[in-house]
């Protein structure tokens, strides 16, 4: 027998009756095409284009098989409304921030901001090594949702006002924008927290219907034209040290999935989160810069008004840890790692950073 003839003629045959091997990815790789609405709109490309990043990945991964169509808040539904549609079924995934929905259960947002909690750092520790993503997703089950962590913005600033805020005496009575449930905390102090999406923040403020307003910081702001309409720029947010922003899923959907999706899905919205802090970093300091020379007014909350806030803030958080169970387990983790985390902050992440501004103060950078 001709053993070369042999071997290409049962090479041949192999090839004929089974064809060439398809990739593992292209076997495993249905077609799927989800929607998703934002609580945001499409001008602010770092929080909103946090949704398009994730789109764009999820299907450069997949050679074009897994789409996520984005729908900037207002297009499909309100931005406030955006976990109710994922809740009931009617869409598959939006980007938006727990704190919107307070309202319904304050556990809604005590994963993504709450007031005196974690840094950005922090917070994302916590979700990814702390458990947190896991006591988050325990919370939002039987709501027919899967939340994965999708952007932070840092600490934010703490807002645009029309006039100076020196004491908590001039807290009373000021109508203020803000969002979550630092309004809760505010208004033991005497405001009235006003809850307005982003796009209608500055006809609110150019009219007077309020007072001031919080949105994130000196790039989005920038960008929405607050500096127009109320002169005087506070700092820091306290009620958001380390908001986190969401991508909310479906969790029929998500379960649906391949495991392979589901595993992209996690590691690329792990990439959007870093990613979203990651522009604002770069991005912030030259905004801030561009604000005060356009004749932004820098102040700080004095010390007075940000120990009434933390006392006010600790006030509401035991009644909440003593009525509702849901809150209390993921409030008393946060807390019980927040001590551990400022501990190893203060050794030397703070005294790095403190020296190096000391050296750009004298002029040295």
């Amino acid at each position: 027998m001709d053993r070369r003839k042999f071997l290409r003629n049962a090479g041949l045959g192999g090839l004929a009756a089974g064809g060439l091997a398809a990739p593992a990815l292209a076997q495993e790789a249905p077609k799927v095409t989800w929607r998703l609405t934002s609580s945001f709109p499409k001008s602010l490309d770092t929080i909103y284009g946090a949704a398009e990043v994730l789109s764009q990945r999820i299907s450069e991964a997949t050679d074009g098989n897994f789409t996520i169509q984005c729908f900037p808040a207002g297009e499909l539904v309100p931005g406030l409304q955006a976990a109710d549609e994922v809740s009931a079924g009617n869409i598959e995934a939006c980007h938006t921030v727990g704190y919107y929905y307070w309202g319904k259960d304050p556990t809604w947002a005590v994963a993504a901001a709450v007031p005196f909690s974690l840094s950005a750092r922090g917070i994302n520790a916590w979700h990814y090594h702390g458990g947190g993503i896991d006591l988050y997703n325990e919370f939002l089950a039987d709501k027919n949702i899967f939340a994965l962590p999708g952007g932070n913005t840092g600490v934010q600033m703490g807002g645009w006002f029309r006039k100076e805020i020196n004491t908590v005496e001039d807290l009373k009575g000021l109508k203020f924008r803000v969002g979550g449930f630092a309004g809760k905390v505010l208004e033991k102090l005497g405001v009235v927290p006003q809850q307005i999406a982003g796009g209608d923040i500055y006809p609110s403020l150019e009219k007077g219907t309020i007072d001031g307003a919080e949105w994130v910081g000196p790039y989005d702001d920038e960008k929405l034209g607050f500096y127009k309409v109320a002169p005087y720029y506070y700092y820091p947010g306290w009620w958001e040290g380390g908001p986190t922003v969401h991508f909310m899923f479906g969790k029929a959907a998500y379960e649906g999935l391949p495991k392979n999706y589901q595993s992209l899905l996690r590691s690329i919205c792990q990439g959007v989160d870093a990613d979203m802090l990651q522009k604002y970093d770069y991005k912030n300091p030259t905004a801030i810069k561009s604000l005060v020379a356009n004749g932004t007014q820098l102040r700080p909350f004095s010390p007075e008004i940000l120990s009434a806030c933390f006392d006010a803030a600790n006030e509401v958080y035991v009644d909440m840890e003593a009525t509702n169970p849901a809150f209390a387990k993921i409030w008393q983790s946060i807390k019980a790692f927040r001590s551990e985390n400022y501990t190893w902050a203060q050794i030397a992440e703070y005294n790095y950073d403190t020296f190096m501004m000391m050296q750009q103060n004298a002029g040295k950078l």
